[in-house]
């Protein structure tokens, strides 16, 4: 009979039984699920139960918090239930259909997105600068750019477009090679398709609208012709592409003997899927973008501006996830010739401008969040320069909510700007700098609107995220592949630790919870040290679950060194083999420790991480305990902050939390108790 037998039974009749079970597996922590139909779990009878520290559901899995037994638990279930367990990427994928449409869209896009966010934020930053030195008019009585008056800042501006056309114009390259990491095909032939796409053989993609239709190249085959059009800087056609590119290999590698496959399924797939893209894929992202076009055009000049600017303001970000934003290019230049100005491109300036106080909201509520703010700062200076890539792709998709705040921020704006006739004499820097295009008589109503811009998006995002916990850095994020946020938590089950944890920093840089550090060196008992770096409370790690102390009262390390000691003498009591980021300890007065390398470092499937001891192991104060490559951690996009959580109390009485210092293996006092 198992230790856990009595709980499984528990959990699988509240969880609703054996047919509820779509798929389950483990982390270090929780048991993880898929239901069937998550309506049936009872929830509150699951957090009723004495083995349960919490739960919460994301992403499609319900998530039960047992802690250190996971793992003996897990076997327990399994047998009670009668069900077999999977790999935790096969939860993922079972997850997905307890998904609707919008958020397999949304995760679809995040997936393809993430990979390049780096290289377009170091894009936005080059474009956004590139503006303020070739678009504004600032010299010589606001006739000159700053290009224009020095030849060094000419060849800069020349220069740097090298890097914002590789990162933006090639963009196609990067989403056809992403979408093809992303699933399992050949990435080379996604490179390959992208380049296809961005030819220079192709007419730009931003010279089409000034064109005539009967200069544009074609590809002449006897019975019909077709357009040789570029695609630079489009989302939608590459995604399309892409995923053809993909089935279509995955189809012709399931079908072609091995002994051909390597000619056929290539040069079949590539050349299917670029004749899709150019024949069919593409078109219809024109035939789109052209349609809009005309709506934007009735809706700017007709009775209904006010509710077109509301609605155009609204809806303007999503275009630019598709790229189809570079179609009001025509119109812009239309209204220029036909009415000496357009009202069209303020509210694209409006647009950006919220879209970037959406991320200034993040800002303000990541504050203490050191990693997010390396996206967020950069992302909110390139969108207030007219740039909006970075924060969209980089920050508002990611949570989603500010995405939606800002279009909210913008169509508001839009009324005002609309209803005020508000016109700008040419296209210009899309962002903050961009009142320079507009009209001097409208120019203090453009203020207005961007003053609206900045503001809406800005509280929205500031009050929504604080209250889905975001505030103050505590981000909901995923740790061991799942997040917190929006779920159903409970308290940790730590009994008998006084909660004194608290940020306490002096100038001297050293801190402690609940008493100074002198005061508590040599009291009692204590463990040390396991890392060497800053040691700071756990509400600044920025995770859902230990920031919130689901899991426990502890802290964590920003380590500093690659190997992870114990905190003193005890027992290696939970491992786990598959991904070897964290450990479990019994420590010799009963104190049970969970030390827990990085932030979503499960997902890197044990690959950077190596065990130095063995379950069921002794081991005393500083004896090393897992070894971790901490390049690698920060390529594959995590934190490597380390954490160690008291998931048990054990003997200890009065456990102080020493945090706000630079801590030293071994040598510096972390927790002491008596």
């Amino acid at each position: 009979m198992g230790k856990y037998d009595e709980d499984a039974r528990e959990l699988l009749e509240l969880i609703g039984g054996k047919e509820n079970i779509g798929a389950v597996s483990h982390c270090m922590t929780r048991m993880r699920f898929v239901l069937n139909d998550p309506g049936k779990a009872d929830v509150a009878g699951i957090e009723g139960m004495k083995a349960v520290k919490g739960s919460f559901t994301q992403s499609g899995q319900f998530q039960v918090i047992i802690g250190n037994g996971v793992a003996d638990f897990y076997n327990d279930f399994v047998a009670i239930a009668g069900v077999e367990g999977v790999s935790k990427d096969a939860v993922k994928q079972a997850a997905k259909k307890n998904q609707n449409v919008l958020q397999r869209a949304i995760t679809a896009i995040a997936e393809i997105f993430a990979p390049l966010i780096p290289a377009i934020i170091v894009g936005g930053l080059i474009l956004g600068f590139r503006n303020c030195i070739d678009s504004l008019y600032l010299f010589e009585n606001g006739t000159k750019t700053l290009a224009e008056m020095s030849q060094f800042w000419a060849g800069m501006d020349s220069f740097l477009w090298l890097i914002g056309e590789a990162v933006f114009h090639m963009l196609p390259v990067g989403i056809c090679w992403s979408v093809t990491k992303k699933m399992g095909t050949t990435q080379i032939l996604g490179i390959i398709l992208g380049l296809t796409l961005v030819s220079g053989q192709l007419l730009n993609a931003y010279s089409v609208a000034t064109t005539a239709a009967d200069s544009i190249p074609y590809w002449d085959f006897g019975a019909f012709r077709i357009n040789m059009i570029g695609y630079q800087a489009q989302v939608l056609p590459a995604i399309l592409a892409a995923f053809t590119l993909c089935y279509l290999e995955k189809f012709f590698r399931k079908i072609t003997p091995q002994v051909i496959s390597m000619v056929v399924v290539p040069f079949c797939s590539l050349l299917l899927s670029v004749v899709a893209a150019h024949f069919i894929l593409g078109p219809i992202g024109w035939k789109i973008g052209s349609a809009i076009s005309s709506v934007v055009y009735a809706g700017i000049t007709g009775s209904f501006k006010v509710v077109f600017g509301a609605v155009f303001g609204f809806v303007y970000a999503p275009l630019v996830i598709t790229g189809l934003h570079h179609m009001t290019n025509a119109i812009d230049l239309q209204l220029i010739a036909d009415y000496e100005g357009t009202m069209l491109w303020p509210m694209i300036a409006l647009s950006n401008i919220a879209q970037g106080s959406a991320v200034l909201g993040m800002i303000w509520l990541q504050k203490k969040d050191a990693r997010a703010q390396e996206v967020n700062v950069p992302a909110c200076i390139s969108c207030y320069l007219g740039v909006t890539e970075p924060a969209i792709f980089g920050v508002n998709l990611k949570h989603m909510f500010p995405f939606i705040c800002g279009m909210i921020g913008s169509a508001c704006a839009g009324v005002v700007c609309v209803a005020a006739g508000v016109t700008a004499n040419a296209i210009g820097v899309g962002g903050l700098p961009g009142i320079l295009s507009i009209k001097p008589v409208f120019m203090p109503m453009f203020a207005v609107c961007m003053a609206i811009a900045v503001a809406v998006p800005f509280l929205l995002t500031a009050v929504v995220g604080k209250k889905k916990g975001l505030a103050a850095g505590n981000r909901a994020m995923e740790n061991d592949g799942i997040e917190a946020a929006g779920g159903v938590v409970s308290e940790g089950s730590v009994q008998g630790m006084e909660r004194v944890q608290e940020d306490y920093r002096s100038q001297e840089g050293s801190g402690v919870s609940g008493g100074s550090r002198d005061e508590n060196m040599g009291k009692g008992q204590a463990f040390r040290a396991f890392l060497d770096g800053m040691v700071i409370p756990l509400k600044e790690v920025g995770d859902g679950v230990f920031s919130e102390g689901i899991m426990g009262e502890g802290l964590a390390v920003r380590p500093e060194n690659d190997t992870v000691t114990s905190p003193g003498a005890g027992t290696v009591i939970v491992m786990m083999e598959d991904s070897r980021h964290a450990v479990g300890l019994l420590m010799d007065n009963g104190v049970q420790l969970l030390i827990h390398v990085g932030i979503d470092t499960v997902d890197m499937k044990g690959d950077g991480f190596t065990y130095l001891v063995k379950q069921g192991e002794r081991v005393s104060a500083g004896s090393p305990l897992i070894r971790f490559d901490r390049e690698k951690i920060k390529k594959a996009g995590h934190p490597d902050v380390t954490v160690c959580v008291v998931t048990d109390a054990g003997e200890a009485e009065n456990i102080r939390i020493l945090t706000g210092m630079r801590g030293t293996a071994n040598e510096t006092e972390i927790m002491v108790f008596e």
